[in-house]
């Protein structure tokens, strides 16, 4: 079955979520007891929070930075299939959210989910940059 499948990849990223999130907690409380043999308890806390912020605003940095001005501007395909393909690649839980929402809808109106159909199929009225 296909839905097996799902299931034990997202049981699986679960785990491994789950996993990460233990070790970067013990990470914490680790650097904090260390912290407070040097330094006083509320200080010892101060320096771990400004040392997780830091290390969160430099990951964020990394990957959410602006794209390079190299990169070439990718050009919006025209069917619906090649529309949800560029969804999927581009933002995959986006995607997933739509995909899963298409659906029900279908199942629910399918008068509806041709109107959504039509709307993703709409031409862009104004001019890209």
């Amino acid at each position: 079955m296909i839905g097996r499948g799902l299931i034990k990849k997202a049981v699986a990223g679960a785990a491994a979520a789950a996993a990460a999130f233990v070790a970067v907690v013990a990470l914490g409380a680790t650097i904090y007891f260390a912290l407070a043999l040097v330094v006083v308890p509320l200080a010892a806390a101060a320096i771990t929070m400004l040392l997780f912020a830091g290390a969160a605003a430099v990951i964020a940095a990394v990957f959410l930075g602006s794209p390079d001005a190299d990169e070439e501007e990718i050009e919006e395909p025209e069917s619906l299939g090649g529309r949800a393909y560029a969804l999927f690649r581009q933002r995959p839980i986006l995607g997933t959210v739509a995909a899963l929402a298409g659906g029900w809808i279908f199942l629910r109106n399918p008068a509806l989910a041709t109107m959504v159909a039509a709307a993703f199929t709409e031409k862009p009225r104004g001019r890209r940059r």
